[in-house]
């Protein structure tokens, strides 16, 4: 059984789970599993390789690693603005979940807590994610604030 006081709580998520490092690896593994799988891959039909590393990236600003999705790829807007007019269905969002959940359980440290913050991010973010997905492209979204950080107590 997974120890949930076997990391540390004074590091931030993104240095607990392993850094960039992990992050590659999860974004990797998970989306091997999506491409293959017939229900979410049709919402991937303009999949490239540089979505692994781009969403690797993105997952380290959250858990409070560098802020090089910011830096580099447009922010918190930019990522908002990449779902809109998929038309995400909650049967799609919830496959999502269930690879990810599987990825997060082969790539991340064998902590409960740390991975339980983990899927509670991805369960808020892949709500919004539907919800934006739902409005054609080109739709203003206003300013979405800053790119969210995720810690040990969930959004912080």
């Amino acid at each position: 059984m997974p120890d949930e006081r076997s990391t540390d709580r004074s590091t931030t998520l993104y240095e607990a789970l392993g850094g960039a490092e992990a992050l590659s690896r999860l974004s990797a593994t998970f989306y091997e599993a999506v491409l293959a799988d017939p229900l979410l891959a049709p919402v991937f039909a303009h999949f490239t390789p540089t979505h692994v590393e781009h969403v690797a990236v993105w997952l380290a600003e959250i858990f409070s690693g560098p802020a090089d999705f910011t830096a580099r790829h447009g922010g918190h807007h930019a990522l908002l603005t990449a779902h809109l007019g998929l038309a995400i269905t909650e049967e799609q969002r919830l496959r999502w979940m269930e690879l990810m959940t599987a990825a997060v359980e082969k790539e991340l440290p064998d902590d409960a807590l740390l991975r339980r913050r983990v899927v509670e991010y991805f369960d808020w973010g892949t709500k919004i994610a539907k919800d934006v997905s739902a409005s054609p492209p080109g739709t203003d979204l206003g300013e979405p604030g800053p790119t969210p950080r995720w810690g040990w107590d969930g959004l912080a």
